[in-house]
């Protein structure tokens, strides 16, 4: 597998950056996370952080042999008629994404359609939606390989465009019951303390749910992150854990949303730990066990704003917070300055 290599960010600059905030024209600490979040992104850049002015969405599409099961209370077709909807820049992220003034891309990661050549289309589909996990191996190992390379071939290609910060966002029926699976291996967790209700399942659904994702978690016992990818899916989880690691190893911030893209960031980080310094996770989502999963990461999210929709809505909303962060550390006048009256 050709996946870049990351190097993990010099720790031993943030009292440089702290002592630099500190002494702003505010009391210390007095911004909380915010100034957090601005010592991570200056260990991130090595030095002055950009302004982040230029931001991308990606969303990941795929769609999941386990939606034959019934694990999801949408049909596949949905998968199809949203990646549409996000091409006509009609979806709720399309909203959101003009609100903070970032791009959207769409990428075909494994939707079951062949879909139109569309401007705003990246096609690098692997194959048509993943096979039934619940009775084979979604993918196999070739696939998830390929998967993982075009993710961070996606994301060096924006960075060689000039993006300075990419947000990631996913659609595909029936992926919360991919990274819930996910999740089970390689947080690790119980199972049942990471299926949800997903699109909206009721009671019934959601015992339908679990006793589907027992049965699939009993057919094999993978612990390894490729080996999960392959046994569980989804195509836009590791095609998304691909590109967190193509970020990654150009220095580059990759904003983390809710819990499916939470599942490709930890399948990332267990391929490569120092992939972790680049993730910004930016909400905790009502899903079950999203909560968990960022336990699993000892991450600490901007937001709580009980999202549950995905398609990168959370991490967009989020963005305002990290350019936000960049010109503390840049724009804003030491103590000495104003007490001096250098201004």
């Amino acid at each position: 597998m050709n996946l870049p290599p990351v190097i993990p960010v010099d720790t031993a600059g943030a009292a440089t950056w702290r002592a630099l905030l500190d002494g702003k024209a505010k009391p210390p600490g007095a911004l909380g996370r915010v100034e957090d979040l601005a010592v991570q992104l200056g260990l991130i850049a090595g030095g002055s952080p950009p302004a982040f002015d230029k931001a991308l969405l990606l969303v990941f599409a795929g769609d999941h042999g386990l939606t034959a099961e019934g694990v999801s209370a949408y049909p596949s077709s949905v998968t199809q008629a949203m990646v549409a909807t996000f091409l006509a820049g009609k979806a709720s992220a399309n909203a959101f994404a003009n609100a903070v003034g970032a791009e959207l891309r769409q990428v075909d990661a494994g939707v079951d359609a062949d879909l139109p050549p569309h401007r705003a289309l990246l096609d690098r589909k692997v194959r048509r939606g993943t096979r039934n996990a619940a009775v084979e191996p979604a993918l196999t190992p070739d696939e998830v390989a390929q998967a993982l390379e075009r993710g961070a071939q996606v994301a060096r290609e924006a960075i060689a465009e000039g993006f300075e910060v990419l947000a990631l966002g996913e659609m595909g029926i029936g992926n919360t019951a991919s990274a819930a699976l996910v999740m089970h291996r390689l947080a690790p967790a119980p199972l049942a303390d990471c299926v949800g209700r997903g699109t909206g399942h009721d009671d019934a659904g959601l015992a339908r749910k679990l006793a589907t994702l027992e049965r699939a978690a009993a057919r094999a016992d993978a612990t390894a992150p490729e080996a999960v990818l392959a046994e569980f899916g989804g195509l836009e989880i590791a095609m998304m854990a691909g590109a967190v690691l193509g970020a990654a190893a150009a220095r580059v911030p990759v904003l983390i949303d809710g819990f499916i893209v939470s599942a490709a960031a930890l399948a990332a980080i267990r391929l490569s730990p120092a992939a972790k310094d680049y993730c910004v996770f930016c909400h905790q989502s009502a899903e079950r066990g999203h909560q968990g999963m960022l336990r699993a990461l000892d991450a600490s999210p901007l937001l709580h704003l009980d999202l549950r929709l995905g398609e990168g809505t959370g991490a967009l909303l989020a963005l305002p917070i990290v350019r936000a962060a960049s010109r503390l550390l840049s724009d804003v006048a030491s103590l000495d300055d104003v007490l001096s009256g250098r201004l």
